[in-house]
């Protein structure tokens, strides 16, 4: 029984130790792979509540990733925008200057058509900008959302404005992580009456091809005095008498106002020095507006004065192309480059707009990667936190382990020779 007592204890002993030393080789093999992977915990068994932690922000780092990507591709199309905005803003510049050429009193009616030619390829190159798309095949100033070519025109059959815009005005707003994808090319290119108060005025001298270099009849650009009485109509003045009798030295001129609607509109007769030249007179019964007009000699009984809302920026150039290219005289000339220059400015006013709101947008999309890239940062230091592997406490512990194993092997193999076989033998 004796004997049999010290083989039990002898064999329980073995066991217990070899379990010891499978525990500590397992544990030094796992101090091992943590300080090859870097990492303290490998799987979700290693500490869950730090597994889960370190999930959750390699997914917000996957998704910022993502949103970055996103991000740079509407940074690039909004850069390509205010380029193609630049690209206008040039073009616009050149007509500018051939319509000022257009306006000397040098020039015949053959060399003005010449200059309206050059025009009507500017036209068309601008009309060409607003319709550019980017590297993907998507129209650069779609706003909300239009056809693949927004603005269409002209479009001289169909009633309305000349040329229409073919989408949602309008632009979606920033979020957090994103800009919108596309400018709002309404906002750009189309005018709006009340906005903008943008009319081109006509003059058509009475009788019909009568020309006398010694008369002149030539307006202003329209002065707006109230934006919320223009109601987008057109008005067509026309003179009804000329008296220059019954008041000495005084000429009054009495017209009839009517709308595009056929509507007659009240007036009142105006009246100027009859010795100045050339004098000017306001018309002040046009609602919301007013308007100079300079004689030089006597205004002629049919004489008419036509004003017509300039719906877009191509609407302007194709009313300069026409007027100038279709003046018979410096002084139908005169008329045209006026209007023109007037409300080209209106029009490049619109652009210079959008085109600050484009520059915006970059400035914000810098900023929301700037911010991306630092919750990045700290998203990464709180993974790193969660998961990684402290290399000064890992050696650390690895070399503890490392000594208590091989403590363990050597008390082993010296607690196995205290038996009672080994001592007889």
């Amino acid at each position: 029984m004796p004997v049999n007592n010290a083989r039990m204890g002898f064999s329980n002993a073995y066991d217990n130790v070899v379990r010891t030393l499978t525990t500590r080789q397992s544990q030094l093999a796992t101090l091992q792979e943590n300080l090859t992977s870097g990492k303290r915990v490998l799987k979700a068994s290693d500490d869950p509540t730090a597994a889960a932690q370190a999930e959750r922000s390699l997914t917000r780092l996957a998704r910022i990733a993502a949103d970055q990507r996103a991000l740079e591709a509407q940074k690039n199309t909004i850069s390509v925008a205010e380029s193609t905005l630049g690209d206008v803003t040039d073009a616009l510049q050149r007509f500018r200057e051939l319509t000022v050429n257009a306006g000397s009193a040098t020039l015949t009616a053959s060399e003005r058509k010449t200059i309206a030619v050059e025009l009507t390829g500017l036209r068309e190159q601008i009309l060409s900008y607003a319709n550019r798309k980017d590297n993907n095949g998507q129209p650069l100033f779609a706003a909300l959302g239009s056809a693949q070519s927004p603005f269409s025109g002209p479009q001289p059959t169909v009633p309305g404005p000349d040329y229409q815009f073919q989408g949602l005005p309008g632009a979606p707003a920033s979020s957090e992580t994103a800009i919108p994808a596309a400018l709002d090319g309404e906002s750009a290119f189309m005018l709006q009456t009340q906005r903008d108060g943008a009319y081109n005025v006509s003059v058509t001298n009475s009788p019909a091809g009568y020309i006398d270099p010694s008369r002149t009849l030539q307006t202003s650009p329209v002065s707006v005095t109230n934006n919320s009485l223009l109601t987008g109509l057109g008005y067509t003045l026309q003179v009804q008498s000329v008296d220059t009798t019954t008041t000495p030295g005084t000429t009054v001129v009495n017209y009839s106002l009517t709308d595009s609607l056929g509507n007659p509109l009240a007036t009142t007769p105006a009246s100027y020095p009859t010795a100045k030249s050339p004098a000017t007179f306001t018309v002040t019964d046009i609602p919301g507006m007013s308007l100079d007009v300079t004689v030089t000699g006597t205004p002629l009984v049919g004489d008419t004065i036509t004003l017509k809302t300039s719906p877009s920026i191509f609407s302007v150039l194709d009313d300069a192309i026409r007027d100038i290219g279709g003046a018979v005289n410096g002084n139908a000339a005169a008329q045209a480059v006026g209007q023109a220059l007037n409300n080209i400015d209106i029009g490049m006013g619109r652009i210079n707009a959008v085109r600050g709101i484009a520059g915006d947008l970059l400035n914000r999309a810098d900023r929301i990667g700037s911010n991306q890239e630092l919750r990045s940062v700290q998203l990464e230091a709180d993974r790193s936190r969660a998961e990684d592997l402290d290399m000064i406490k890992g050696v650390s512990d690895f070399q503890n382990q490392q000594t208590g194993y091989q403590a363990a092997l050597q008390s082993y193999a010296q607690v196995q020779k205290l038996s009672l076989f080994n001592f007889l033998s």
